[in-house]
């Protein structure tokens, strides 16, 4: 039996199970890799029909970690994140389209004060039910943004060409929800 349009359950962000990972070209002949490690936020899946669906993430700007601690440092500093001004990194879906491999989530990025659409990539899986006992679920969300469109335009010109830090970020997430109403049965 299919759920009625308009029945949505409701989900939080599991961040033990959760991965919010980016990269960036470094000095023009390397990628950089790195990731925030506290992320939270909810989910209200209309079953039915995902694209009805409303998603609200926060990542704390000051769990980045590129496993150096002095660029980690100098990310955190105002010439880039600027945390202790701008402690959260906030995105809020606004609209919702089906595509040919999943959905294309288009929503609010907020980062580094400034707030800008950004459209993501994403993979629903479906929903199960874990050892614990709890409905769960996964999404594998991607992306690219430029990060001077918010704001994170610190760079320095090489001697032979080029710049230290490339402008376009790769974004990948990996999740996982779990279901916070009794209710929420895996299809």
């Amino acid at each position: 039996m299919k759920p009625e349009s308009g029945h949505s359950t409701e989900w939080e962000i599991d961040p033990v199970h959760t991965s919010a990972h980016f990269s960036v070209r470094h000095l023009m002949v390397s990628t950089v890799r790195g990731e925030f490690n506290k992320v939270a936020g909810k989910v209200t899946l209309d079953e039915a029909d995902p694209t009805r669906s409303r998603v609200e993430v926060e990542i704390d700007a000051a769990s980045i970690d590129t496993r150096e601690p002095k660029r980690d440092g100098h990310l955190r500093s105002a010439d880039f994140f600027d945390v202790e001004k701008f402690p959260k990194i906030r995105f809020r879906s606004m609209h919702i389209e089906r595509d040919a491999d999943g959905f294309a989530l288009t929503g609010e990025l907020t980062m580094h004060g400034v707030t800008r659409p950004l459209t993501l990539k994403v993979e629903l899986s479906s929903a199960i039910k874990d050892p614990y006992g709890r409905v769960v679920r996964g999404v594998a969300v991607t992306g690219q943004l430029n990060r001077k469109d918010w704001g994170l335009g610190w760079n320095a010109a090489l001697e032979t060409g080029g710049v230290v830090v490339g402008e376009d970020v790769k974004l990948q997430i990996d999740a996982e929800f779990v279901a916070k109403a009794p209710g929420a049965a895996p299809r």
